[in-house]
């Protein structure tokens, strides 16, 4: 009889240190999940960093999958209000109308003129492991990124520097044939160098992106591009920029619309 009364505690013992673990696994997911406007943790081999509709300004490092229905639905509502217009003609374009690449003078955006290139920010902003150039705070020679685009992880080093390279989400000459054209030089500096513009990618991926929209170009990892919809489109309303009608309804489409 005291046997089978031990057994019996025994098994409550059991019993209650699995209801115990279950209820600590339910509280560390808990803590894990999205806060709202944030995206929830990514898949493996995914973006990762920040969701976009948490990170309105672009200063948050990467760019993490929206994978909530309620956030769906908020990127759907965003890139709702994205006006659309015609693509204009290319005729005057030129890189340096935007000002000479990776200025930290450019007035109006996050990380000007804080001593360091907008390329360098931006590098540092979302590598991991960064390393810099001995004595200083600002050249990185080294990082590891996850790429947003295509979901795999590179070992960048400076030596071969376009391994990684700096996408405009809008790109600049879309931006111009859009109604940059128009603008000021001062206003045209900004877009070039706004963090919220820019992400560093696998270079490949971004040579094959080009100049397009969302209609003819998106990232080769499917599980992001409502994340970079939600960031073209964020790009678009902050300069007051149109897109293209087909580019609005890929973007829609992307998170579900």
């Amino acid at each position: 009889m005291r046997i089978r009364e031990e057994q019996i505690a025994e098994t409550c013992l059991r019993g209650g240190a699995l209801v115990l673990s279950l209820l600590l696994l339910a509280g560390c997911k808990e803590q894990l999940g999205a806060a709202p406007g944030e995206s929830a943790p990514a898949a493996q081999g995914a973006g990762s960093g920040a969701g976009p509709l948490g990170n309105p300004d672009g200063t948050k490092p990467g760019l993490a999958v929206i994978s909530s229905e309620a956030d769906r639905k908020a990127a759907r509502q965003l890139i709702g209000k994205v006006r659309t217009a015609g693509r204009g003609p290319k005729t005057g374009y030129a890189r340096d109308k935007f000002g000479y690449a990776w200025m930290d003078s450019a007035d109006g955006v996050p990380l000007a003129r804080n001593g360091c290139d907008t390329r360098n920010d931006v590098l540092a902003r979302d590598g991991r492991q960064v390393k810099y150039r001995s004595g200083s705070d600002c050249v990185v020679i080294s990082m590891t990124l996850r790429d947003p685009y295509t979901g795999k992880a590179i070992e960048w080093r400076k030596e071969a520097a376009t391994k990684v390279q700096i996408d405009h989400v809008m790109p600049l000459s879309y931006d111009w044939q859009m109604g940059a054209a128009r603008w000021n030089e001062s206003k045209r500096k900004q877009i070039a160098n706004d963090p919220l513009n820019l992400l560093p990618v696998d270079g490949p991926a971004n040579s094959s992106k080009s100049d397009s929209g969302p209609a003819s170009w998106l990232p080769p990892d499917k599980r992001i591009r409502c994340s970079y919809s939600v960031r073209f489109a964020q790009v678009s309303l902050k300069y007051d920029l149109p897109v293209t009608a087909p580019d609005k309804k890929m973007m829609l489409a992307q998170c579900g619309g």
